[in-house]
């Protein structure tokens, strides 16, 4: 048995593994941002428009209340994304999976100042917020591998799950 093979048993997930886990999880992201934009778009052509004298209530109606509560549900992915890539350990994924969050964040504050005044200028830092966080997210769907691509690179190697320490095309020894 390899020593790549037998540490990753006793270490538990392999790196790839959380790899492919973290390109699930941005899937997942994406999913929730395009809603989220819909969700939007339908309130701002059928809803009441805020304005400075007549704020709206952030549960006022169904689909804002649903833009409102998906809004927390993505924060919520977006720090278990961040702490995801923390722990593999991937600095592509650290850098986009904070820049997510801090623009799933800035978007929600740009959403509550709008709600309360309905300022362009904070519906424009929405839209800005999230056309960052989606983009942030879209390249790491395309550029973190998929389970596919592991179960290749394993069938390349030799090993289960594939090794994350031999070089492309080769395997690992065995003892």
């Amino acid at each position: 048995m390899s020593e790549t093979h037998a540490a990753t048993r006793a270490g538990g997930q392999t790196r790839a593994s959380r790899l492919v886990q973290l390109r699930m999880s941005s899937l997942g992201a994406v999913t929730m941002l395009i809603i989220q934009f819909i969700l939007g778009m339908i309130y701002n052509l059928y809803g009441t428009a805020p304005t400075s004298k007549n704020p709206i209530g952030l549960f006022s109606g169904p689909v804002i209340a649903l833009h409102v509560i998906l809004g927390i549900l993505l924060f919520i992915a977006a720090v278990l994304q961040l702490i995801r890539a923390v722990n593999a350990r991937h600095k592509m994924s650290i850098w986009l999976s904070a820049v997510g969050l801090v623009s799933i964040v800035g978007a929600g504050f740009a959403g509550l100042g709008f709600t309360g005044s309905g300022a362009a200028g904070a519906s424009l830092g929405m839209s800005l917020a999230f056309a960052v966080a989606l983009g942030c997210y879209v390249v790491l769907v395309f550029a973190l591998p998929s389970a596919a691509s592991g179960a290749r690179r394993a069938a390349a190697t030799g090993t289960p799950g594939g090794s994350e320490t031999a070089a492309p095309g080769r395997t690992s020894s065995t003892t």
